[in-house]
């Protein structure tokens, strides 16, 4: 039976006094979700807007007492424990979002630039987002304490997501014997990149690559697929290859499942300048080319489709919010906000737009609240 995403946040213990409760945790919650997606950004737009529409939550039965001022919302939201409310978040995920087999799951970080304290020696904060490519919603997150401890954000994220008949994307921090191993235990499919970070497999697909396009590909078993954009003055064209030979690579029977090798090329041609990018993986699928472009092409959309729009509709990397740890909670609010933002189609306007009209119409933002009213 589906749980509403109320009821999964019924697992978060609220840290204050019994006695001192003026405001229910609960609503408190609630009112930070319908202001995100109303446009807000900190603790004092959040504020506003339930003032604003104190009317409209009241007769969805919450803030008897009226809306609580900032510091009340920011000290309730900073005191939650992330760790509970992410897993109320995932739960909820699993619940309302129906993965269909072969969709693809990119994982990829993000610093929240501002959220760092000198005074404090507070680095900045860094999220591991599990992105579910074909819907382009959030599916959850893991805090990590910066960019190079992702190796250990990702099982943690991985272990709490439903990963069968998916096919997981990570960039080359996340190419790592254990993590392929624990997504081929989710019973998913795997495309990992691979750097230096793993120098000897890294050369040796190189080599490959090298050795079999020094001589036409003629007597290399391989699949191959091809794509070409054309605009604004603008070539690109993206090459794909994938073989199922691994005879030339160090030990792959320690990477579980790897069945092929891949390499994506993107050429771009503009003016009279042309660059050639290339880049390597393994993978757990067989050499299906069109499938291989189609896995690592999805994977980028993480940067345009979540961390581009995090920043240009949420202004995540300006938010100055370091009390508690309401950054992390406020990050998950924003996912949040952009799964039931993305999930409505009464509206043909982009996220930012439809944000604006969310916070002129209480309406249409009930429109898109709806999933998270019941």
């Amino acid at each position: 039976m589906t749980q509403s995403l109320q009821g999964h946040l019924s697992i978060i213990r609220d840290p204050r006094q019994a006695g001192k409760v003026v405001h229910r945790m609960s609503d408190i919650v609630m009112l930070s979700i319908c202001a995100m997606v109303g446009g807000a950004e900190g603790w004092l737009d959040i504020e506003e807007f339930g003032s604003t529409h104190e009317e409209w939550f009241r007769a969805q039965g919450m803030f008897s007492n009226g809306i609580p001022v900032d510091d009340t919302i920011a000290r309730v939201m900073s005191m939650l424990s992330p760790k509970a409310f992410q897993t109320a978040f995932i739960a909820w995920m699993k619940d309302v979002t129906a993965l269909t087999h072969g969709e693809v799951i990119a994982g990829d970080g993000k610093t929240l630039r501002r959220s760092h304290d000198r005074k404090a020696r507070k680095a900045p904060l860094h999220m591991v987002s599990a992105f579910a490519c074909s819907n382009g919603v959030v599916l959850g997150q893991e805090r990590s304490e910066a960019k190079s401890n992702e190796i250990t954000a990702i099982p943690a994220l991985l272990k709490l997501l439903a990963l069968k008949g998916c096919i997981v994307t990570i960039d080359a921090m996340g190419c790592q014997k254990a993590i392929a191993k624990q997504i081929r235990q989710g019973k998913g499919d795997y495309v990992l990149a691979v750097k230096d970070n793993q120098r000897s497999l890294h050369e040796a697909i190189v080599d490959w690559f090298d050795s079999a396009q020094a001589h036409g590909l003629k007597y290399a078993p391989h699949e191959y697929y091809e794509q070409t954009d054309k605009g604004h003055g603008r070539i690109e064209v993206r090459r794909y290859w994938v073989s199922e030979d691994l005879s030339g690579l160090p030990a792959p029977e320690r990477w579980a499942g790897l069945r092929s090798i891949g390499m994506a090329e993107n050429e771009i041609h503009q003016g009279d300048k042309r660059t050639i990018e290339r880049r390597y993986f393994i993978t757990t699928l067989a050499a299906n080319a069109q499938q291989f472009a189609h896995a690592v092409r999805n994977h980028w959309g993480i940067e345009n489709r979540l961390h581009w729009v995090l920043d240009m509709s949420f202004r995540e990397d300006e938010c100055r919010i370091r009390r508690g740890d309401g950054a992390e909670i406020l990050g998950v609010v924003r996912h949040i906000a952009l799964n039931l933002l993305r999930q409505d189609k009464t509206s043909k306007r982009g996220i930012k737009g439809k944000r604006y009209k969310a916070a002129l119409d209480i309406n249409y933002a009930a429109k898109v609240l709806d999933p998270i009213l019941v």
